[in-house]
């Protein structure tokens, strides 16, 4: 088993919630140590048929909005953050950090059920299983704008 880190590191995935207050508070608060750091990931959630034909650009796109927004609000809020796009597979994108960020604890932001893909795939509850950190879960409550699709 590999040895905690001895400054707090709190590594964060969150797709459209990534923008959300609830979000940004939480994580401040979290961070009782003032030498915390934060690392954001949003993974590049990609429809099926897109994800078919390698168009991938809109998505990675997103999700780079989404975490340059969220990085700037928590440094705001006094936190040393960074953060990447990862794999559009939220497992794979805790895996893909854990390689370079030893996290003490885990933050995982969804939507409410049952909009929530994450929670209807119980990854809350497999990351945990899986990664054996502590896993804060929070929901957020964020407007998200859906394109319309013709009939």
């Amino acid at each position: 088993m590999a040895a905690m880190p001895s400054t707090q590191h709190i590594l964060v995935v969150a797709n459209e919630t990534a923008t959300g207050e609830q979000l940004h508070r939480t994580v401040r608060a979290l961070a009782a140590d003032p030498a915390a750091r934060v690392r954001v990931v949003a993974p590049a959630l990609n429809s099926r048929v897109r994800h078919w034909f390698s168009d991938c650009d809109g998505s990675v796109s997103a999700a780079e909005q989404r975490l340059s927004t969220c990085i700037a609000q928590l440094e705001d809020l006094g936190l040393d953050v960074d953060g990447h796009v990862g794999d559009e597979d939220p497992m794979q994108a805790i895996a893909d950090a854990l390689v370079a960020f030893p996290a003490s604890e885990l933050v995982i932001a969804t939507h409410r059920e049952p909009a929530s893909n994450w929670l209807a795939h119980d990854l809350v509850d497999r990351a945990l299983a899986r990664y054996g950190l502590p896993v804060v879960h929070i929901v957020v409550d964020v407007a998200v704008a859906r394109p319309l699709v013709a009939a």
